[in-house]
């Protein structure tokens, strides 16, 4: 019957989820997926390996260009590409769409890392760099290794997804010293009184589990606050590549004839 909405089509992350297919072709099997896997993997590492500094920009994929909450994810991002930091997005519409402008304004790369969906999603025109994935899980992965730090605006499942993945990450020490930017109070104060309430209260979380999220208003705060949590660790990074230089040095002029 047709409903008028396009064709669903399979994608590659359901079919590697589905059972086993009986007699499949070699392309159909997930020997063959492992091989398509590796493939992302290498890609998004050999687009991604010289981007240097960055931050994710996450949120609802549902906001339009008229609503204020594009408006501010432009001006984080645009703060934050003139702080030095590239901007991560999916690549899509809404808020990262908007976070992409920002890069763009500023002068920043603006990546977007693409995921197939069962419904065409191509990347918004504020990408310089994309990537396109089939699985999540994979480009979950790059959204995480090459950002230093995560802003986090109102969205839905695949946002709470990717805030609760990171936290998971930062709280087993998998990932350390990785500032997180809920940004928006009046949408997340509710899910963070539950997590007081409920996880807290019964024991299931700490406080200190609460204290790596930070809550603001404000884009030149989450700016600040991302600068704050990160600038102990490349002034640190610094300091490590000019000893190696020195040492270089050193050696070099060691190895001169006559000394």
């Amino acid at each position: 019957m047709d409903d008028g909405r396009p064709a669903r089509r399979k994608t590659q992350d359901e079919r590697l989820l589905s059972g086993p297919a009986e007699r499949a072709a070699f392309r159909e099997t997930d020997t063959w997926r492992v091989l398509r896997i590796m493939g992302e993997f290498v890609e998004g590492f050999e687009e991604l390996a010289g981007l240097g500094p960055a931050v994710t920009i996450f949120g609802s994929a549902r906001v339009g260009r008229d609503d204020p909450a594009y408006a501010t994810a432009v001006e984080v991002g645009r703060l934050l590409g003139e702080a030095g930091f590239g901007i991560i997005t999916g690549g899509g519409p809404g808020i990262m769409e908007a976070g992409n402008r920002g890069a763009r304004e500023a002068g920043a790369t603006s990546v977007g890392l693409n995921i197939e969906l069962p419904f065409e999603q191509h990347a918004n025109p504020y990408v310089d760099v994309e990537v396109d994935f089939r699985y999540f899980f994979v480009r979950k992965t790059m959204l995480v290794k090459y950002a230093q730090a995560f802003v986090i605006f109102p969205g839905g499942f695949g946002t709470m997804d990717e805030l609760f993945e990171a936290l998971t990450l930062i709280q087993t020490g998998k990932i350390r010293d990785f500032p997180i930017v809920l940004f928006g109070s009046d949408y997340w104060r509710g899910l963070l009184d539950w997590v007081r309430s409920a996880m807290i209260s019964e024991g299931k979380a700490s406080e200190a589990d609460l204290n790596l999220l930070s809550l603001t208003d404000s884009p030149t705060e989450a700016r600040d606050t991302i600068l704050a949590a990160t600038r102990e660790h490349y002034e640190g990074a610094a300091h490590e590549r000019e000893s190696r230089a020195a040492t270089r040095e050193a050696l070099r002029k060691s190895l001169e004839p006559g000394n």
